[in-house]
């Protein structure tokens, strides 16, 4: 059974407003009954899921846009670019924990004190 923006924003748990807008900037396609009113069936859902997928990974909404387009290569270039970017991240990060790690072990009173801090803090 199909259900009505305010039903399939409540069962997704997001507000209304923001299917339509996702709707309006063509990241979701709804089918509409005879007054025009937009019906959620099973499909559109599905669509909208992927969405908030798509968007609860990090993608942008013109990211999710192209990500659904019905020409593959462009969906695969930029889902390959966003893995690129989340890889370059992580890295990011594990350096980050390792640099912390290495603070809360560290034998100096002092940072600047530590060669390993510095050398650390030195890298680009």
């Amino acid at each position: 059974m199909a259900k009505t923006v305010g039903e399939a924003a409540a069962s997704l748990g997001v507000e209304a407003h923001v299917l339509r807008h996702w709707e309006e900037v063509g990241a979701l396609r709804v089918p509409r009954n005879s007054n025009n009113y937009r019906l959620y069936d099973e499909e559109a859902l599905d669509s909208a899921r992927t969405v908030l997928k798509l968007r609860s990974v990090g993608l942008s909404l013109p990211e999710v846009v192209a990500a659904m387009s019905a020409e593959k290569s462009t969906a695969q270039a930029l889902v390959k670019a966003k893995i690129t970017k989340l890889q370059a991240e992580i890295l990011t990060r594990q350096q980050a924990i390792t640099y912390l790690q290495h603070t809360v072990e560290c034998r100096h009173r002092y940072l600047d004190d530590c060669p390993d801090c510095l050398g650390f803090v030195r890298e680009k």
